[in-house]
């Protein structure tokens, strides 16, 4: 069966039409070095991602992204809404505030690495 769709790509747009394949009918292509009729080898899954440990007092990433600057150095204290680093996501920067007011007991990253969502970025006591 035919259908005619209409699709927009980058603001144009296309009139397409677009045949319906009935599954039985379809022929089966077999897989590169698996013989037709045998079943396909089966496909290990990745391993989860192993969980990232986070402490109290751990400022952690919002994001996945680069670190740009780290502004603060052990021992410094800071203030509640201060600004810690800087984060570049997608072509924008992201400020990292503190949570609360104390000292900063460590860093864990630097600036050019990059970081995932959750990740430690540095600690507050």
């Amino acid at each position: 069966m035919e259908r005619k769709l209409r699709i927009t790509v980058d603001g144009k747009a296309y009139v397409v039409t677009v045949e319906e394949l009935d599954a039985v009918a379809s022929p089966a292509l077999p897989l590169p070095g698996v013989a037709l009729g045998t079943a396909a080898p089966a496909v290990a899954s990745a391993p989860p991602p192993a969980a990232v440990a986070v402490a109290q007092g751990d400022v952690v990433a919002p994001l996945g992204g680069t670190v740009q600057q780290v502004l603060v150095s052990v021992g410094q204290q800071v203030a509640e809404g201060e600004k810690l680093a800087v984060l570049e996501a997608m072509k924008m920067n992201t400020q990292i505030t503190a949570p609360r007011a104390g000292k900063v007991l460590r860093l864990d990253v630097r600036a050019g690495q990059v970081v995932e969502t959750g990740q430690p970025l540095l600690a507050i006591g």
